[in-house]
């Protein structure tokens, strides 16, 4: 997979104020009315789609979920999710594509 690099002014040009903030400077969006706040899933779309990594911030010690490609802040996983995996994938939409059905 190719990496995306770009400046930060060109991340700016190219996401809204709260995508930048999310993706970029690794915030968090209000919670939603999702049960966990987010929307949730219990597994990623291709296990190369992401990656993983330790955060310590706030006191905690969480998963974070990062998009491989672009290395923008999606989320954190969680070990209280449904079956069939019991991972919870916590992921901010302002970080998700969402298409109508």
């Amino acid at each position: 997979m190719t990496k995306i690099q770009k400046t930060n002014a060109e991340w700016r040009a190219e996401l809204s104020p709260e995508q930048y903030h999310v993706l970029r400077e690794k915030g968090t969006e209000r919670p939603y009315d999702s049960g966990c706040g987010w929307p949730a899933f219990y597994a990623p779309a291709s296990e190369d789609a992401i990656e993983e990594e330790t955060d310590t911030s706030y006191g905690m010690s969480r998963t974070e979920v990062m998009c491989a490609q672009c290395g923008g802040h999606l989320g954190h996983v969680f070990p209280d999710g449904p079956r069939p995996t019991g991972i919870r994938y916590c992921i901010n939409s302002a970080a998700l594509r969402l298409e109508e059905e």
